[in-house]
């Protein structure tokens, strides 16, 4: 992940982007000092009110990035909820919460995206009939033992997980003209970096493997193979914004090194391909 890139190509078309997010953070104190934190219920509903009053009026543009992320939100949130519901399929213990945070967090970005979607004037796309097994509607693709093979599990979650960082950073740039919409973004973009470094951790505490990372290396699927492989496909590049990143100046700086410092977006293209699979046919 790196916000800070964004942001610094933010401020080329934005000079006053810092001023911008600055306040965005007084107004977010304000909510706050309703108590110590919000509820995480109640984020979708403060941010939509905000949403209403700053931005009645928004492009069709932002409003398709918001039905595009909502989709990918629903995509998540179902799976985490299948896999916290199977019986037996996580292990009880740190395992299961881990989970169990990870699904409140997905089903609190789909009531955040449908608040805002609203908030717009559009009423929010409706919740495909996923196929998690990736046979697109058929029940019978590379992953159907996902929810009673725990290994299997925690590699749908992980191609899940970097794929959502991905196409979260792909979007950033679409949203420049909603300084509260570019927020929120970065902010579940930043959620879903975490996520995927936990489950990351939790297969190579799982498997015992320990070349599985918290980051990607290169275009690497860290073991889960071919099925997945579209996921990962550009993340070996190690020029960032003209600069090549390996051995910069004159530092012993890895091919492997370089690509992990930084993750490259997806197109929404690319990953509505790479979900197709998983909605109906």
């Amino acid at each position: 992940m790196n916000l800070h890139n964004i942001i610094s190509e933010i401020e080329k078309v934005d000079p006053e982007v810092y001023e911008r997010l600055d306040s965005r953070r007084k107004a977010i104190r304000q909510f706050a000092g309703i108590g110590r934190r919000l509820a995480l219920t109640a984020v979708p509903l403060a941010f939509g009110a905000m949403f209403k009053s700053a931005y009645g009026q928004t492009t069709t543009s932002i409003v398709d990035v918001l039905q595009y992320a909502l989709t990918l939100e629903y995509l998540e949130s179902e799976f985490y909820k299948k896999a916290v519901d199977a019986t037996g399929l996580v292990p009880d213990g740190a395992a299961k919460g881990a989970i169990t945070t990870i699904r409140d967090h997905e089903v609190a970005h789909v009531n955040f995206l449908t608040t805002a979607i609203n908030a717009m004037g559009s009423t929010p796309v409706a919740k495909p009939a996923f196929d998690f097994s990736g046979a697109k509607g058929a029940g019978n693709g590379p992953f159907k033992d996902a929810f009673s093979n725990y290994g299997l599990f925690l590699a749908v979650a992980q191609t899940f997980e970097d794929t959502g960082v991905r196409a979260y950073k792909g979007q950033a740039g679409n949203l420049i003209s909603n300084n509260d919409v570019l927020t929120a973004a970065l902010n579940i973009h930043s959620v879903e970096a975490r996520h995927a470094a936990h489950i990351r951790s939790m297969r190579r505490a799982n498997t015992s493997d320990n070349t599985i990372k918290p980051w990607i290396t290169g275009k690497d699927t860290g073991g889960i193979g071919d099925a997945v492989q579209a996921s990962y496909n550009g993340e070996e590049l190690t020029n960032q914004a003209g600069i090549e990143i390996v051995n910069i100046n004159g530092k012993s700086i890895s091919q492997a090194a370089a690509t992990e410092s930084f993750d490259e977006p997806l197109t929404m293209e690319q990953v509505l391909m790479i979900v197709d699979p998983f909605l109906p046919a």
